[in-house]
């Protein structure tokens, strides 16, 4: 049966012409009797009480699987009153009073009511409950800000709404920012702003307060209220602002961080609103359930809000920890002064490249938010074991400490002034001896061999100075120092002295550098310090790769490097992006003062030497140069060539 007039009663649906219809026609007329024809489908749009007989109710599955259908059985006065089925709600004689029958009607309509609340109220729980889960989760601010308006509107039939953030400034003066608008009636011309902290807006009122503010009217505000609805956004856009649930965003401090603004409840959540005359007519003021949901969603946000701060916060003072610590690092070095800065934003920039590649070897690599700030954390602390090396060491431009290169300098002076007094010496002997006779001619002799002497040991000295640069010394050159290790001379009491011991010798001999053997060995356990120190960080397990990654960047793919000397498959991939950052950078950094910055073609040409030799990987190399990496950190007017 076809109904084309919508009647508010409770529906009341029987087989026309059956014993049920005669019991159906007594019923009170607080009920909207629809008879069923035969082949008419039972169906309702809303809550309807079916009357059947017991065959049509045991045995007609239309019935059976109806929805929104309490289902009321009406049996022949002799037949014994069965267990009630699941599907049905009660089962009466077709003789019992019609009080009875209407008073049973009458409860399976309040029964189905409070079914529907349930279910209702169950998905609402559940759907609220999902969106705590997902405002937990939710880290970036901006992110979680259209997440809990989004999801108020939602929960709320919204058409409309906005937030607003309490903040404080340097002095103290707590001030509303408007953060953020929403509406699917109309564009929002949106900007952030900010506005005084006061009661003459509501939602300045509600957070000063934080009480719920529910206006059937935004218009109209309550009579004694302090707020007034600001029509300038209506007047911009052709809206109409007019119901509002406005609650504050209360930390479990009972600190309001926020306020919520929630405008025009409407029927169908899908509605879009084409003129203000449309709103006024179907806009819905905001029920005491949406304004609970709303609450409470509001205080969900506050949490929320509050780690989001609090990560934030964390975030901005760990960062603060490894620029500070990376600043102690390379205070100890001045000669290295931004080195780490510099690697941490070319190995940012290659993974970069990496992470877009469309194809080849490193197609199929991605790295997440997470990952990308592990690999700049492991960037900028891959030296932070240098605090663990001997700061002469870490420090160390020549090949001697400057201490012991003045020690030699000053052993000359001795050894100087004992061969003047050793030659002053036997002048006088010779006048004590032999009077003045022939003395000058003497002297003049004497002073012929001191000035050789001299002469030999500035040009003694002046060896041993170019010695101590850390240039690469020829092999003649290294066999002369150590020559003259052995060379004496005699001192004013007849004493052996050399210029230098073998020991210094030894150093100056080095061939290429500045380091000795061992003191290169306590430069490279800066890596396992580094390994060391960063494994005592609680890092958590977004970033807790970063000891790892920091930790190889000196080892070589052909298993050459150092400390542990591994091989290409063990080696994890940032590390490998940061050796060639590493080394770039060491080439090519203008600060070192035992060495000119290197051309960026030289340097090129020497980190292409590097992947030939089976140390780094070419492929990288390839991405580094095709994508201009080098530039990140390349000086404006740095030359191009020798």
């Amino acid at each position: 049966m076809r109904r084309t007039l919508r009647d508010s009663r409770p529906r009341v649906l029987f087989a026309a012409g059956s014993p049920v219809a005669r019991v159906a026609a007594k019923l009170p007329k607080e009920f909207d009797l629809v008879p069923l024809r035969q082949g008419d489908p039972i169906a309702a749009d809303g809550p309807a009480v079916l009357l059947v007989d017991r065959i049509a109710a045991e045995r007609d599955p239309a019935i059976r699987d109806a929805k929104n259908l309490a289902i009321i059985a009406l049996l022949p006065p002799d037949a014994d009153l069965p267990v009630v089925p699941e599907h049905w709600y009660a089962c009466l004689h077709l003789t019992a009073p019609v009080l009875m029958i209407a008073k049973t009607v009458r409860n399976a309509f309040e029964h189905m009511a409070t079914r529907g609340d349930l279910e209702r109220l169950s998905i609402e729980l559940y759907e609220l409950n999902n969106i705590g889960v997902r405002l937990s989760a939710e880290r970036d601010l901006k992110a979680l800000l259209e997440l809990i308006l989004t999801k108020a509107r939602e929960i709320t039939h919204s058409d409309a709404g906005s937030l607003y953030m309490v903040e404080e400034d340097e002095a103290g003066q707590r001030r509303l920012r408007f953060s953020l608008a929403q509406n699917d009636s109309v564009e929002v011309p949106y900007r952030e702003f900010t506005m005084p902290l006061n009661a003459q807006s509501v939602a300045g009122y509600v957070a000063l307060t934080g009480q719920v503010v529910n206006l059937e009217d935004a218009y109209h505000p309550p009579p004694g209220s302090t707020f007034q609805q600001n029509r300038a956004f209506d007047q911009q856009t052709g809206y109409r602002t007019k119901s509002m649930l406005v609650v504050p965003m209360k930390t479990p401090k009972n600190e309001i961080i926020g306020v919520l603004q929630l405008i025009n409840c409407k029927p169908d959540p899908q509605k879009r609103f084409g003129s203000p005359a449309e709103i006024e007519r179907e806009v819905q003021a905001f029920g005491d359930r949406y304004a609970d949901f709303a609450s409470s969603l509001a205080s969900q946000a506050a949490v929320a809000l509050e780690n989001s701060r609090l990560y934030e916060n964390i975030q901005t003072l760990f960062e603060g920890f490894v620029k500070a610590s990376v600043t102690a690092i390379e205070s100890r070095d001045p000669t290295t002064s931004g080195h780490s800065f510099r690697v941490a934003e070319l190995t940012v920039g290659l993974a970069e490249t990496v992470d877009r590649i469309p194809d080849g070897p490193y197609a199929p690599v991605r790295f997440s938010p997470d990952e990308m700030k592990e690999i700049r954390y492991a960037s900028l602390l891959h030296d932070f074991g240098k605090v663990g090396v001997r700061e002469e060491v870490l420090v160390k431009a020549k090949k001697l400490y400057p201490n012991h290169l003045e020690v030699i300098k000053q052993r000359v002076e001795i050894i100087k002034r004992g061969l003047e007094l050793r030659y002053s010496r036997r002048k006088i002997e010779y006048l004590f001896q032999k009077g003045r006779e022939r003395f000058t001619e003497h002297a003049e002799t004497l002073d012929a061999e001191l000035a050789s002497y001299l002469a030999e040991l500035d040009e003694g000295l002046a060896r041993v100075v170019a010695a101590n640069e850390p240039a690469v010394m020829p092999e003649d050159f290294a066999s002369a120092i150590q020559r003259f290790a052995l060379q004496t001379f005699e001192d004013h009491l007849g004493g052996s002295q050399t210029i230098i011991t073998p020991e210094e010798s030894r150093i100056l001999s080095i061939p290429k550098g500045s380091l000795t053997e061992e003191e290169r060995k306590q430069i490279e356990s800066h890596v396992v310090h580094t390994f060391q120190f960063l494994a005592q960080i609680p890092w958590t397990k977004e970033i807790r790769n970063v000891p790892a990654i920091a930790r190889s960047h000196h080892e070589k793919l052909n298993g050459s490097g150092y400390p542990y000397g591994m091989k290409a498959e063990q080696i994890p991939l940032q590390s490998k992006m940061m050796t060639i950052s590493d080394i770039y950078d060491a080439l090519t950094a203008a600060d070192r003062p035992y060495k000119k910055a290197m051309p960026l073609e030289k340097a090129l040409d020497i980190l292409d030497w590097e992947r030939k030799a089976g140390n780094i990987d070419g492929g990288l190399l390839d991405l580094f140069i095709d994508a201009k990496i080098f530039e990140r950190t390349r000086p404006r007017g740095l030359a191009k060539g020798p």
